[in-house]
This record gives structure tokens, C-alpha cells and sequence, in this order.
């Protein structure tokens, strides 16, 4: 139970920073779980209408929360939109960090991390039409959210490098370009559907492409 009181009240510190000062954060339980009820609402709404058709109202439905309460917690549509963009990110980076183990290699970490990424983007395909919305609704959160998930890409393979696993001078220009991929398989194999290749294989087969390149040997 400690635990998922940390989580709640992360969440609802996050929610502060990614509203850029238009979210209140609750002090009590009670309203951490409202917060992610409405978040939640938030999700499915943005993600079946757009940001542009979606209420208030409606969101507050969806939770089953007073319309009044919503005001406690944001000041606007808007402000609710940032704090989900920033939710979404985090839930990201967990089901990411949730996959990996200390004893993985550098290339088996990404495999995994991948992997971890497609299974979530599988149950909450709404994360990409809400990140893409992102880039007009709010720029700064979107531009934010892949900065975010490119410095984290960079950090590992540093680090793979340190191993002795990865070759020396990679960085910034190679995480984005391994995080485009990811994306875009994901849209494919994922969101898209209609594929033959579940999550894993998806992720095996990107990570044959990460270790073997397309060069004939």
C-alpha cells in the first residue's frame, strides 16, 4: 500500500510540473485517487475524440467525479492536457524500467525495453494519438516527451559503450534515430494492426537490425 501511495503522489507532483502550475496537487489520498480517475477519463476521451471535441463535462463522466471537482485539480482542458501528456511519458518510462534486470547486456536491454514499450502501446493505442496531438495542442510537451525518451535511449548506450558492448561515438544522433524506429514499428505492428508479428517478435527482429545492420557480411 506504501507503495502506491509514493506512485499516487508522484503522479500528482508531475501533474504540478507538466501544467505548468494549473494543476493543484491533492494532499490526501483520496484526492491522488481522483486525480488519476480523471486522468484516466482524460485518456479515454482524448483518445476517442481529440482534444479539440472533448470536454470537460464529458471527462468528468468518464470518472464519475463532480464537474466542480475537476476544478480542484485544473484549471482548464488544457492544463489537464499537459498533465496527461506528462502522465503518459512516465507510464512510458515505467513499463520500460519495469523490463529490465541487472544482469541484461546493453543490446538485450534495448530488446526489452522495446519490447516492454509495444505491449503497452497495444493496451493504450490512445498514447499515440494523444502524444501526436501533442504537437499542436502543446508543443513544449511534445517536444518535451521525445527529448525525454531520446536522452534515456542516449544514457544506455553510453553506457553499452562503458560495457564494451557498443561501439565508441554513440549518442544523441543515434538515439533519435532508434527511437524513430521504435515509434514507427509500434504504429505499425501495434496500433495499426493486421500484422503477423506479436510485440516480442517485433522488438527480436529490430534488435537483429540493431546488431547485424543491413550490410551483406
Amino acid at each position: 500500500m506504501g507503495n502506491t501511495q509514493g506512485t499516487a503522489a508522484n503522479v500528482a507532483s508531475g501533474v504540478a510540473l507538466a501544467a505548468g502550475g494549473d494543476a493543484k496537487v491533492p494532499r490526501t489520498e483520496r484526492g491522488r485517487r481522483t486525480l488519476r480517475k480523471l486522468l484516466d477519463a482524460a485518456a479515454e476521451e482524448f483518445g476517442e475524440k481529440g482534444f479539440h471535441e472533448a470536454s470537460v463535462s464529458s471527462i468528468t463522466r468518464r470518472a464519475e467525479v463532480a464537474l466542480g471537482s475537476f476544478y480542484t485539480y485544473f484549471d482548464s482542458k488544457d492544463a489537464l492536457f499537459r498533465a496527461l501528456v506528462a502522465d503518459m511519458s512516465e507510464k512510458v518510462r515505467t513499463s520500460a524500467r519495469s523490463a529490465l534486470s541487472e544482469n541484461m547486456g546493453a543490446l538485450e536491454i534495448e530488446r526489452a525495453a522495446l519490447a516492454a514499450f509495444l505491449h503497452f502501446a497495444a493496451e493504450h493505442k490512445e498514447v499515440y494519438r494523444i502524444i501526436d496531438e501533442a504537437e499542436f495542442v502543446d508543443p513544449a510537451s511534445y517536444r518535451q516527451h521525445y527529448e525525454t525518451i531520446a536522452a534515456r535511449i542516449a544514457d544506455r548506450l553510453r553506457a553499452g559503450t562503458v560495457q564494451g558492448e557498443f561501439r565508441d561515438g554513440l549518442g544523441e544522433l543515434e538515439a533519435w534515430a532508434m527511437m524513430g524506429m521504435n515509434v514507427f514499428v509500434g504504429l505499425r505492428y501495434v496500433v495499426w494492426g493486421g500484422a503477423d508479428k506479436g510485440p516480442d517478435e517485433v522488438a527480436a527482429g529490430v534488435n537483429r537490425l540493431l546488431a547485424e545492420g543491413v550490410l551483406r557480411r
